[in-house]
């Protein structure tokens, strides 16, 4: 039976990039079934909900997930929005440990960051005197098993990690750290420190070289990675992996729907082929074609960039160059 990859091409140029990700996994030896599915604006358009039902059925069944992008303008100030799908179906997978790499040059980090719960799932709402409230929950339970990745991803690359948090004013910081401090006892080979969000913000800035792995909760994660990814190159280049510790994952591009430039052929797929690395790696086990996939896409924004990276090659010839590269590297491993 093959592998099912539930593709998911959403809003903007979100097919656009997805299309170039079927290609590359068309290409590679695997049994692999590709299986298109309404997401997000364009589910909203065609049967009013985001996550359709049959969307979310199918993605329960595949391996993986591959996501486009969601959202834009044209769903602005309206009942139900694009983002709602994407929250339900992480909600859905439980998957909640997002890994977001950020890579260039000395610089090679991990955050993990905690995806299902704090403020994005805490209570909501307006009070009647107009005072409006998001609460930031977490139960020990969660901050453990996203510790226990964390800690065992640091244990397969440096060694090292960071454990983030507010915890000089936060009480759920507070209880952060020290469930950090009890896994940390059952991994005595990895250093672990704590920082605090904003101090380490400037870290990611100033020294990114000495950072391996970084947990943090969800919110921080949310701005802490953005931030990592500025300074490898931008969100247009960073891909991530959102895992469970059953089922599919989600495997997407960081970047938005850029509605912008939707159809004009000019999208950068990199980050679309870089979350592709990542589910060969975490959703079909195949560390090998990640590795030649990540360096295909790396040479080729060097020697045929699209036009945000200082080239001209259109979505579909940036594509073409990696498929050609990713072909040589195929034969070269053949003829070991």
């Amino acid at each position: 039976m093959p592998d099912v990859v539930a593709c998911l091409p959403g809003d903007g140029i979100g097919p656009e990039v997805l299309d170039q990700a079927v290609r590359v996994l068309g290409a590679l030896p695997l049994d692999v079934e590709i299986v298109r599915l309404p997401f997000g604006g364009a589910a909203i358009d065609e049967t009013g909900d985001p996550l359709p039902p049959e969307t979310l059925a199918a993605c329960r069944a595949a391996r993986g997930v591959l996501l486009g992008a969601v959202g834009g303008p044209r769903w602005d100030g309206g009942a139900v929005r694009p983002e709602q799908g994407l929250i339900g179906l992480r909600k859905a997978l439980d998957v909640y440990a997002n890994l977001r790499p950020a890579r260039a040059g000395e610089i090679d980090l991990v955050i993990v960051r905690e995806l299902v719960g704090g403020l994005y799932y805490g209570a909501r709402g307006t009070r009647d005197d107009g005072t409006v409230f998001d609460t930031c929950e977490y139960h020990p339970s969660q901050v453990e098993r996203i510790a226990r990745r964390a800690f065992a991803l640091a244990g397969s690359r440096g060694g090292e990690l960071v454990s983030v948090d507010k915890a000089n004013v936060l009480e759920t910081s507070r209880m952060w750290r020290r469930v950090v401090d009890e896994v940390a006892a059952a991994h005595p080979g990895i250093h672990v420190r704590h920082a605090l969000v904003d101090s380490f913000a400037m870290e990611i800035v100033t020294s990114p070289e000495r950072i391996d792995v970084v947990v943090t909760e969800n919110t921080f994660g949310d701005i802490l990675s953005d931030i990592a990814a500025a300074v490898t190159g931008g969100l247009g280049l960073a891909a991530s992996a959102s895992l469970g510790d059953d089922g599919p994952g989600i495997f997407e591009p960081v970047h938005g729907s850029a509605p912008d430039i939707a159809g004009a052929s000019i999208a950068n797929p990199s980050a679309m082929l870089r979350s592709v690395a990542l589910l060969l790696e975490h959703g079909l086990g195949r560390l090998d074609l990640a590795e030649a996939l990540d360096a295909a896409v790396d040479t080729v924004l060097v020697a045929r960039p699209t036009r945000d990276a200082g080239g001209s090659a259109t979505t579909g010839e940036f594509g073409d160059a990696v498929l050609a590269e990713l072909e040589q590297a195929l034969l070269t491993a053949e003829a070991r």
